[in-house]
């Protein structure tokens, strides 16, 4: 696994031995980057379900302003650390080391971020608790774009309900990228 585009082009990443993670693969990062890249510069990037942080740190090495990561698994804390070290990108991220409600939880009353990647364990439901939260929380306004990274058979139909909607669905193999937006 490596950082695609940006400043830290070509670099690799670490990634956590085992099964605790699901590291998203190069092409399909690079079709997730395709996709968002007129989002990126200068955007404030909040990572959520970090594993690698290979994705805070593509968006920061593409030009992210900067990036917040949320990883509860400490052996996966210490390799965003790691990762954020070695592409010196270190100064324009910030590892949040706790449970993804939590951490929304002590981050409310910021502005909004920009962009909000969420990768949870699949068939979990929390991509649901996730976007449940948000709904009714100041770090995602109308213009915030939501990716969820879910296999395939991750139902979201019930997103309008909450007051989403969605823009794109983009699907791959064994999972999918969903791109939501609060609605105006």
């Amino acid at each position: 696994m490596r950082v695609i585009a940006g400043k830290a082009r070509r670099l690799p990443l670490k990634t956590l031995p085992g099964t605790d993670t699901r590291p998203t693969t190069d092409r399909i990062k690079e079709t997730l980057f395709n996709i968002i890249q007129p989002e990126i510069p200068d955007c404030h990037f909040l990572d959520l379900f970090s594993g690698s942080g290979a994705i805070g740190i593509e968006a920061l090495s593409r030009g992210a302003e900067s990036a917040v990561f949320v990883e509860k698994n400490p052996k996966a804390c210490a390799c965003i650390r790691d990762n954020l070290a070695f592409t010196k990108l270190a100064e324009d991220g910030k590892l949040l080391a706790m449970d993804v409600l939590q951490a929304l939880r002590s981050m409310e009353g910021q502005s909004a971020f920009d962009c909000i990647f969420m990768d949870p364990p699949y068939e979990c439901g929390l991509e649901r608790q996730v976007l449940e939260y948000l709904a009714q929380s100041t770090l995602a306004d109308e213009n915030t774009m939501i990716i969820a990274e879910a296999d395939l058979h991750t139902d979201f139909s019930y997103v309008e309900e909450l007051g989403y909607q969605i823009s794109r669905s983009k699907e791959y193999k064994t999972n999918k990228h969903v791109f939501l937006y609060k609605r105006k």
